[in-house]
């Protein structure tokens, strides 16, 4: 038992490189929350507002 909690722990500290986990989460909640935003600002191609139209 004690080789299945070694793995899990060596699993678990992987992750966070040896710093704070909690640290490591906000840097990748922060580079998501600046992906939305550029993706939900950009203009929709008139190309695809056609073919949308088509479909009504």
């Amino acid at each position: 038992m004690s080789d299945g909690n070694k793995s899990k722990r060596g699993a678990k500290g992987s992750a966070g490189s040896g710093g704070d986990g909690k640290a490591s989460d906000r840097d990748v909640g922060h580079a998501l929350r600046s992906v939305y935003s550029k993706t939900v600002s950009e203009e929709i191609p008139t190309e695809l507002l056609d073919l949308l139209g088509k479909l009504r």
